[in-house]
């Protein structure tokens, strides 16, 4: 089987939104990617269970979200029976041992991912490329996990795939303010995306 670049995009969907695909463009193109897989969590272990909608219409609503042949949209961690991010990580690296895989976030979950169980392991094992947010940028380049893993910042995003963890890249692209907290609580998106200098 040939070696697959694969950036995986974790999460409620809670709803799948603009946003999502918005990064998964950005991966596809930027880090030269083969395929975005969308892991649909059953449940994400820092959300509250109130106001997540069933399973099956997350991923009903991330399939009609993706709209792209290369953006993959999976119940893997139900179906690996996994809960926290570095056991999924595992298991996937486990069962496609000889693809490239790359974490794909916002900048929000950069700014939180000391929350993470077992965060740092989850650097160690696979690339990360982390996506400007609305308000986020140089804020959480200066946070805990940015600092303390400076020095395996790669500055050429499509070189990552091919880099040995711990490696991650910041990306100042253009901005998409859809976020799923706000779709739920019926606020307006603007559809306009901004770009940071």
């Amino acid at each position: 089987m040939a070696r697959l670049k694969i950036g995986l995009l974790g999460g409620s969907f809670n709803p799948a939104h603009e946003g999502h695909r918005h990064i998964s463009l950005l991966a596809l193109k930027r880090l030269q990617l083969d395929h975005v897989w969308w892991l649909v969590s059953p449940q994400n272990p820092l959300k509250d269970r109130t106001g997540m909608a069933p399973l099956a219409q997350r991923l009903a609503g991330a399939r009609a979200m993706a709209r792209h042949p290369r953006i993959l949209v999976s119940d893997l961690e139900s179906r690996l029976g996994t809960r926290f991010t570095v056991d999924t990580i595992a298991a996937l690296r486990r069962r496609w041992p000889g693809h490239g895989f790359v974490w794909l976030m916002g900048a929000d979950n950069l700014a939180q991912l000391p929350r993470w169980h077992r965060w740092s392991e989850i650097v160690e094992m696979v690339p990360m490329a982390i996506f400007n947010r609305p308000g986020q940028g140089h804020r959480v380049l200066a946070g805990a996990a940015a600092a303390r893993f400076a020095h395996k910042r790669v500055r050429n995003p499509a070189a990552l795939p091919d880099t040995t963890a711990p490696a991650w890249c910041f990306l100042f692209t253009q901005l998409h303010p859809a976020s799923s907290t706000a779709i739920r609580g019926g606020r307006e998106i603007a559809d306009e995306s901004r770009k940071e200098a």
